[in-house]
């Protein structure tokens, strides 16, 4: 038994059974995956996999046990070449980070620019998605760490960590009637077309919630991933917009009107995700304070380790 076995078993999986796509993400031959995997098969005295023929179509119950063995001991392996880079040359090295657009385009600037500057020879590399997506990220090893809201609650394998909490607003092209509601309701927002953020982002469950709530049916014509794209819709009169506080700014947005709309829903919170057990170099904390100040590394050190008190805001 090796390692590397375990690696093609491991890759296989994430790959949906598709030897031919883990092969070419381990960068070997699908014959060669499939013969390692037979005979660590073989040493165990299990089938892993379930097949048909020459493909395989499940994960034997056995198999399940052994994937979930063989992902802890690749990720300590991991650890283990980190371990030997921290040591060796502490301030260079790789940051892979997931994060969903708004963080990645209004949160997230500022504190990349700031990290360049204390680590230039760490490499950064970026993933977007939705708040599942980066945690996918961050489970599968793709990703160090994970940027979203609440989503990340929902992993037992990945430790959260709050940074901060934000709320929305409301947009309209100027003169629009809806800014001259004061104090703005949910059932002045609800007599129009709406422009929010998709299904798929879990802030959008506080709009969702507030209008059940009280008993409304907002008419959402147009949903998007991106607080742009819903800038973009409401400024050519498709409706009224409901996007995240931080997305509007008077300065660049001028073509829109805002109105504050925290006392209408439930605050957010944006969480930095760690997978558990995961053994990170000392510019990961660093990148980490840097978002979220309250975050000290001794915080951090002590959430992984299960113990210490809840960080808070």
């Amino acid at each position: 038994m090796n390692i590397q076995q375990l690696r093609y078993v491991f890759e296989v999986a994430r790959h949906g059974l598709n030897v031919s796509e883990a092969a070419e993400a381990l960068f070997t031959s699908q014959p060669g995956v499939s013969k390692q995997i037979r005979l660590l098969e073989d040493e165990l005295g299990v089938e892993i996999f379930v097949r048909h023929g020459k493909r395989l179509i499940a994960i034997t119950e056995p198999g399940r046990q052994v994937l979930l063995i063989a992902e802890r001991m690749l990720l300590d392996v991991e650890n283990l070449r980190k371990v030997g880079a921290e040591f060796s040359n502490e301030a260079t090295g790789s940051l892979s980070i997931a994060f969903t657009h708004t963080q990645a385009r209004y949160a997230l600037p500022r504190v990349v620019q700031a990290f360049m500057a204390r680590y230039p020879n760490v490499r950064l590399s970026f993933h977007q998605g939705n708040p599942k997506q980066v945690c996918e990220y961050v489970l599968s090893g793709v990703a160090d760490i994970a940027i979203a809201t609440e989503a990340i609650a929902e992993h037992e394998d990945i430790v959260m960590l709050p940074c901060y909490q934000w709320n929305r607003c409301v947009i309209a092209p100027q003169r629009h009637p809806i800014l001259s509601e004061h104090p703005l309701t949910l059932e002045a927002i609800a007599r129009y077309p709406l422009v929010t953020y998709d299904f798929a982002f879990t802030g959008r469950n506080r709009i969702n919630e507030a209008f059940t709530g009280r008993g409304l049916r907002p008419n959402v014509i147009l949903t998007a991933i991106d607080s742009d794209v819903i800038k973009t819709y409401v400024a050519m009169g498709l409706g009224v917009g409901i996007l995240a506080r931080m997305a509007y700014d008077a300065a660049v947005d001028k073509d829109l009107g805002m109105l504050d709309a925290a006392h209408l829903f439930e605050s957010s919170t944006t969480r930095i995700g760690v997978r558990r057990n995961a053994w990170l170099r000392g510019y990961v904390y660093a990148f980490i304070e840097i978002f979220a100040p309250h975050l000290s590394r001794r915080v951090v050190e002590l959430a992984l380790a299960g113990g210490g008190e809840d960080p808070g805001l």
